[in-house]
């Protein structure tokens, strides 16, 4: 793997589209946007939390503040394949990333047999520090799975704009282990795309112009959240237990 961006800074929008406003809008926009290297590819991600849930429990209530650390890879890995382990924070509306990229063999030892990360690790100690910093603050452990497709592009005129489309998201709350493959209950109809959009500053006029003329609409959405909301926070009332074993 290549250099990789360590820290984000910037606003994120979401919007939920169908087939046809996906389209609609693809037409209106595409001579201002390029897809990014990659094109199309699948993301898979453990997210992880207390056993009761209590960071996105507390995310789900909207504070100022909230945070939350996934496990990503693009694609299934190998052992020796690098994946990325990250703090995602979003503070008065803005969003701070800042992640690691090494082995998924490291990370799992590092996130969740809580070892040390070996001397020769290219990581910064910073970032590395601070994310086990906030993994023992609030002892998490993996506590869903959760991939999806995604359509990545960015402005051509400015490539700190970027456009995102998820669709085929799939969760599961066992075998939570990247290596295992990309299978779980479907979430999300299969003609609707969650669209993200990403910025430094300010939505170009352009764009604000095509979601207005198409009608399409800023809407509040968490995969993780509604997973919980819909699913998980149910089977935790019917199991009548305060949570899920970490062991």
């Amino acid at each position: 793997m290549g250099t990789y961006q360590s820290n984000f800074k910037r606003y994120e929008e979401k919007y939920i589209l169908n087939e046809e406003e996906y389209r609609n809008l693809i037409a209106l926009v595409y001579t201002r946007l390029e897809y990014d290297n990659y094109k199309k590819y699948k993301i898979c991600n453990i997210y992880f939390d207390t056993p009761s849930f209590d960071l996105i429990r507390e995310s789900l209530e909207k504070p100022v503040y909230k945070e939350k650390l996934r496990l990503r890879s693009y694609g299934t890995p190998e052992e020796s394949d690098r994946v990325f382990l990250e703090i995602k924070k979003k503070y008065d509306g803005i969003v701070y990333k800042r992640r690691i990229s090494l082995p998924y063999k490291d990370a799992l030892n590092f996130c969740v047999n809580r070892k040390a990360l070996p001397e020769s690790s290219d990581v910064s100690p910073q970032i590395a520090n601070e994310i086990g910093w906030f993994m023992t603050r609030y002892d998490l452990c993996p506590m869903v799975y959760l991939s999806y497709d995604r359509i990545a592009m960015k402005g051509i005129d400015d490539p700190n704009l970027r456009i995102t489309f998820d669709s085929n998201i799939r969760w599961r709350a066992e075998q939570l282990d990247l290596s295992k493959g990309d299978f779980g209950s479907l979430k999300v109809a299969d003609n609707q795309y969650i669209m993200e959009i990403k910025t430094c500053g300010g939505m170009p006029i352009w764009l604000s112009d095509a979601l207005n003329s198409l009608r399409i609409y800023p809407k509040s959405y968490s995969k993780y959240g509604t997973i919980y909301k819909e699913d998980l926070a149910k089977n935790l009332i019917q199991e009548n237990t305060g949570g899920i074993n970490c062991a």
